[in-house]
């Protein structure tokens, strides 16, 4: 891994020395592909695409890689921010394009039943044409009602003369999450981040603190309403928590085992600082991530 295929032209300059970065860890510890793989817990062809800016490592990686090769973790996260920031906004204008196609295709298929927004007036139609259309419409809503009452949807009783149960209204809401987003609210809370989908590009990091030599992270996803602790660098023994930032209330806790990253159960919240994340080391130490709250002093050139 000491000879490195030339990154793409395009790439973003802050991806780009992100990557280069993290090169040049790896040749400072003169880590073998399978040695780098076998120090991390990363596979070897996740390590391939990392290094070579096909895909942004997660940031457990960064910090396992930093303490692979003896680097300071908080530097190399520090370029892991800024290029996830970089990464997230060049992805959100790939599927703004994307959507615009489909949205452009969509309307040159609708073209048959009028112009699209923005290319001039429609001819005027007769009376006779728009009450042919009124009638149509209403018998369309009529069928549909009737079909909708036909299956159940509004109630009723079945065929055994049993009150039907209307659909509930989280049922109406689960439909409404992105896909892949499987909660939202209390039903999130006690439930593993990444196995709901909240985590990944629905979620992102409020409040991080540095506890001895632990990495502690409050992640919150508004699409889920519910927030997390994370911990990078720890050790066996370590304790993770979070809870709501006052007193008392419902808290998420996890044990440190045998890896160096870990992530608590999701707490439903409404904001960001309403939780507190905190950790307690196996050596004693105490320490919570405050949450971020921006000062009214500092204008846009503040620090």
């Amino acid at each position: 891994m000491t000879r490195w295929r030339p990154l793409a032209d395009d790439l973003d300059p802050r991806v780009r020395e992100f990557t280069e970065q993290l090169r040049r860890q790896v040749d400072r510890g003169g880590l073998s592909a399978a040695a780098l793989a076998d120090a991390t817990g990363y596979s070897r062809s996740s390590w391939e695409r990392y290094l070579s800016a096909r895909l942004l490592p997660p940031r457990y990686a960064v910090v396992a890689l930093a303490q692979a090769t003896g680097a300071d973790p908080r530097h190399l996260v520090t370029l892991w921010e800024v290029a996830e920031r970089a990464w997230s906004r060049a992805e959100n204008r790939h599927d703004v394009t994307m959507e615009a196609g489909r949205v452009a295709e969509a309307r040159a298929a609708l073209g048959e039943f009028g112009p699209a927004p923005g290319t001039g007036p429609a001819p005027r139609r007769s009376r006779r044409a728009l009450v042919l259309f009124a009638a149509g419409a209403v018998a369309v809503v009529l069928a549909v009602v009737v079909a909708t009452v036909l299956a159940g949807g509004g109630g009723g009783t079945d065929r055994a003369g049993q009150p039907r149960a209307p659909h509930s209204s989280r049922t109406a809401h689960a439909a409404a999450l992105p896909s892949g987003v499987k909660c939202t609210g209390a039903t999130c809370t006690g439930e593993d981040p990444e196995g709901m989908g909240c985590g990944g590009a629905h979620a992102r990091t409020t409040a991080s603190a540095w506890i001895g030599g632990a990495l502690v992270e409050t992640r919150y996803s508004e699409v889920c309403a519910a927030a997390w602790a994370r911990m990078s660098a720890a050790a066996p023994g370590d304790t993770l928590t979070v809870g709501p930032a006052g007193a008392g209330g419902q808290v998420q806790r996890t044990r440190i085992g045998g890896t160096a990253a870990a992530y608590t159960p999701m707490l439903a919240a409404t904001a960001p600082t309403a939780v507190l994340s905190c950790a307690t080391l196996a050596s004693g130490l105490h320490g919570c991530a405050a949450p971020q709250v921006a000062s009214p002093s500092l204008g846009p050139g503040g620090r």
